[in-house]
């Protein structure tokens, strides 16, 4: 198996998390929060527990430790854990006010990364194997980006490239849109930046063969097909980065464990995952 072509989501910077919860404050209380400015003291401390309400995958130990400045906190459980209905993952003790305006927020967040992680981790399951590599995509949720690919890593999966300027990868409409020889430019490009080309077409596939690439993403092909591909790849480079995307579901997946295949790549990792359900109960004193 090939090794992932780009840099993997394995530590969020604390600053950046702070940076995004900050925002997501502002956007759920833009002018302060009267319910709990009128019902609580200001100089009121208390303490909560998350609990799970769902079985499921836990991801998002990094967000709470970096509340570590604001907040007393106790994490009972690690990234990564399969989680049962009723389990603690942790207690917040501090200014009761600050953790009402954060309860939501933060519930939020880790609902969806909980919930990415855990569908991740069912796909995982069944390509793991054959040591083909489950990827993400691009098709996150804007602003949650990050977080959203560092939950795939807590389900097992690995990180396509982060953003546009990570990698080159040239899809069916840059085919189109391109006024160029398209061989041309593949020829010429100097291999600065990781290099992956889209096929839909064992002819496409064939024509380029003849040019130096990091990997190729063979496109909506049937599994049958995709092995004919496979095949022809492998018998000329050993060494090339081979992806399959497109039409992969939980049910079908099994389909695409072929034989030289280094990974399969879903967007269904972000928009099929279901939020998991989290509360957060506080504690009487």
């Amino acid at each position: 198996m090939n090794k992932p072509l780009y840099e993997q989501m394995n530590i969020i910077d604390k600053d950046y998390i702070l940076s995004k919860l900050e925002q997501f404050l502002l956007e759920d209380s833009p002018n302060g929060d009267p319910t709990t400015e009128l019902t609580v003291d200001i100089e009121k401390n208390a303490s909560g527990s998350i609990i799970c309400e769902d079985e499921c995958v836990f991801a998002g130990e990094q967000i709470l430790n970096a509340l570590n400045d604001d907040f007393q906190i106790s994490i009972f459980t690690k990234d990564g854990t399969d989680l049962q209905k009723g389990q603690k993952i942790a207690t917040l003790e501090g200014n009761a006010r600050q953790l009402l305006k954060l309860e939501r927020i933060l519930l939020n967040l880790l609902q969806r990364l909980s919930g990415i992680a855990t569908l991740t981790k069912k796909y995982v399951n069944i390509v793991n194997p054959s040591g083909i590599k489950i990827l993400d995509t691009r098709k996150t949720t804007p602003g949650l980006r990050l977080l959203e690919k560092y939950a795939v890593k807590i389900g097992g999966g690995y990180n396509h490239r982060l953003d546009l300027s990570s990698g080159l990868l040239i899809k069916d409409n840059h085919w189109v849109a391109s006024k160029e020889n398209f061989y041309k430019i593949i020829r010429d490009y100097n291999m600065k930046l990781p290099l992956q080309v889209e096929v839909d077409n064992e002819n496409q596939l064939l024509d380029l063969l003849n040019y130096k690439v990091d990997a190729i993403l063979l496109d909506n092909m049937e599994p049958e097909y995709a092995k004919r591909c496979v095949d022809i790849i492998r018998a000329k480079n050993k060494s090339i980065f081979i992806e399959i995307s497109g039409g992969v579901t939980l049910e079908n997946l099994s389909d695409y464990i072929i034989e030289g295949v280094d990974a399969i790549s879903s967007g269904a990792l972000m928009h099929q995952a279901q939020n998991q359900k989290l509360k957060l109960e506080f504690i009487e004193a």
